[in-house]
């Protein structure tokens, strides 16, 4: 329900309404959305010397009232290459070192160990299962004709896990910077300059997880390769952060099969197609002669 009186108080007139989503579109002007505490993250980003993101005004407890920005018609490539300027410059920016113990680099460790131990007894059960058919649908065919693909990437996960553990069990700090976490190309505004939406995410964390979101949000319209190497130049990972990514973006998902064989087909086939992506992208950072061992 818009506040009206709210809006007046502070010298708005309301004509014009349109439902974005979570938000509400004012007067071609003005958007309107639930205050969630994002001041505090603005001011900091202000303090850092990064302002892009729309100018906001807190109305009151429950609103806080944004610039509405228009957005230019670019291409997804175009529009990918701003997002990746816009995370490095934010990285940069609010990168600090934070303590960090044995027991917190193990936690990731046994979270990730733990995963993939689930993602290769589901996907080893369903093989045992779906061999025992006489008559495959042409899904499970499909999965069974690659499951050396999804066991390839846990053994890879599992192999980097550790050699991951052994970089930073001795560490006494970690890197974090600000993160958006909540990167797509929808959270990208392009006009003049450009700009970064949707904060209530954001957090102090490792960077990785930002390029992680978006990776898993647009890897299918992206060719995210020259992406890592723009982010690269412009905010150089450390080899723990990059394989840790390398390891994240590797695990594959737990297809969620349906009654429809059809669809069935198109989630088998959309996952072996994430799963050969990923791997083209993680190629060129290891040696040849390392691969073939």
């Amino acid at each position: 329900m818009i506040d009206y009186k709210l809006l007046k108080e502070n010298n708005i007139n309301p004509k014009y309404f349109k439902k974005i989503k979570s938000a509400t579109l004012v007067n071609n002007e003005y958007v309107l959305k639930e205050n969630k505490g994002n001041n505090k993250v603005f001011s900091y980003l202000d303090a850092r010397g990064f302002n892009y993101y729309p100018s906001n005004k807190v109305l009151s407890d429950k609103y806080v009232l944004y610039e509405y920005l228009k957005d230019y018609n670019i291409s997804d490539d175009e529009r990918a290459i701003e997002l990746i300027n816009l995370v490095s410059l934010l990285h940069s920016k609010t990168t600090r070192y934070n303590s960090i113990s044995i027991d917190d680099y193990k936690k990731i460790y046994e979270d990730i160990d733990n995963k993939i131990d689930k993602l290769y007894s589901y996907y080893s059960d369903l093989n045992e299962l779906i061999e025992q058919e006489i008559y495959m649908s042409p899904s499970n065919y499909l999965l069974v004709r690659n499951i050396s693909k999804i066991y390839s990437s846990l053994n890879y996960c599992k192999n980097e896990l550790d050699n991951w553990y052994e970089l930073v069990k001795e560490s006494k700090k970690q890197r974090v910077a600000l993160i958006h976490n909540n990167l797509s190309l929808d959270h990208l505004i392009r006009n003049e300059n450009s700009y970064l939406i949707s904060w209530d995410k954001s957090k102090f964390d490792n960077p990785i997880y930002d390029l992680y979101n978006f990776y898993k949000n647009n890897y299918e319209k992206i060719e995210f390769s020259s992406l890592l190497e723009l982010y690269q130049k412009r905010y150089p990972l450390k080899q723990n952060e990059l394989k840790l990514f390398f390891i994240l973006i590797s695990l594959p998902d737990k297809i969620e099969f349906t009654n429809n064989d059809f669809n069935n087909c198109k989630l088998v086939d959309k996952m072996l197609d994430y799963l050969y992506k990923t791997d083209s992208i993680i190629s060129p950072y290891y040696p040849k002669n390392e691969e073939e061992e």
